[in-house]
């Protein structure tokens, strides 16, 4: 199943290039008061949301896919963890090029870990990026992002799969320099990640996914996540050992070889075989 938000925090079941609208599914979470739970309520209730759309489907509006503006599909994330330096061909790139690694030590992930990125720089697809400090290098870097379903700790990798809702398309946005990678990388509109939610039902094994990005259509970074140096599991297993991952926490899995600069006006194209493809328009910060 394909799950997407769109417009005004609207639920949309995805089919082919259109949508029908299932908001009404949403009626089926619980009501919540202060203090609110720290993880996404519709990912935590996935499952009742999802049986939900499929009574409503039938009879639900169509609406066309390009006529739309989507969202996250994550609305509150508890927290967003990435992966840095998880392919060998971008860790070579990364030690290589000086407008990279500026100077920075640049270390494999087994030593320097996973980092977190500040939730307030998630934005959806429709949305795009605004490029904050235009005198300095910002690169994109396509990612797979994994969407955790069940909350854990010390998940051992045999297990790691069970704890996942779905996957997206993700597009992890950095601003080069001294400082430390996670303020970097926390830019308000930092972190694209659409253009839904494919459920883990329909992506049995996320190894073996081909992807692509391209930049005004040039192709800039093709890989495969078979080329990951810690797989899914592994790193849902590594983040696990130093905090609970609870429901909606999105965990963006690194980036390939070939991240490059953009400017105000660039258009990005991403796409996921099997997730599906987002639009990025690039465009200066007001």
């Amino acid at each position: 199943m394909k799950i997407c938000r769109f417009n005004d925090n609207q639920l949309g079941l995805v089919e082919g290039d259109q949508l029908r609208d299932v908001t009404e599914a949403l009626d089926v979470l619980p009501a919540c008061r202060y203090p609110f739970p720290p993880h996404d309520l519709l990912i935590s209730n996935l499952t009742q949301v999802m049986r939900e759309i499929n009574r409503l489907a039938p009879t639900a509006p169509v609406r066309e896919l390009a006529e739309v503006r989507l969202l996250s599909p994550v609305a509150n994330p508890g927290k967003i963890v990435a992966a840095p330096v998880n392919y060998k061909k971008h860790l070579e790139e990364a030690r290589d090029q000086a407008e990279i690694h500026h100077n920075n030590h640049v270390a494999a992930i087994h030593e320097v870990g996973l980092f977190l990125k500040a939730n307030s720089s998630l934005v959806g697809p429709s949305a795009g990026v605004e490029i904050k400090h235009p005198d300095r290098r910002n690169d994109h870097e396509a990612e797979l992002v994994v969407v955790i379903g069940k909350a854990g700790r010390d998940i051992p990798r045999a297990r790691a799969l069970e704890h996942v809702a779905g996957y997206a398309v993700g597009l992890d946005m950095t601003t080069r320099g001294p400082e430390e990678r996670s303020l970097r990388k926390s830019i308000d509109s930092y972190s694209v990640v659409g253009p839904w939610l494919v459920t883990a039902d329909e992506i049995p094994d996320p190894a073996g996914i081909a992807f692509r990005l391209t930049v005004n259509e040039e192709l800039r970074q093709q890989a495969n996540t078979s080329d990951l140096i810690l797989d899914v599991p592994a790193l849902i297993e590594f983040a696990s050992r130093f905090y609970t991952l609870n429901p909606g926490d999105i965990l963006f899995t690194g980036t390939p070889e070939g991240v490059g600069p953009l400017v105000p006006g660039d258009r990005i194209i991403c796409s996921f075989a099997g997730i599906g493809e987002i639009a990025v328009q690039v465009r200066a910060a007001v």
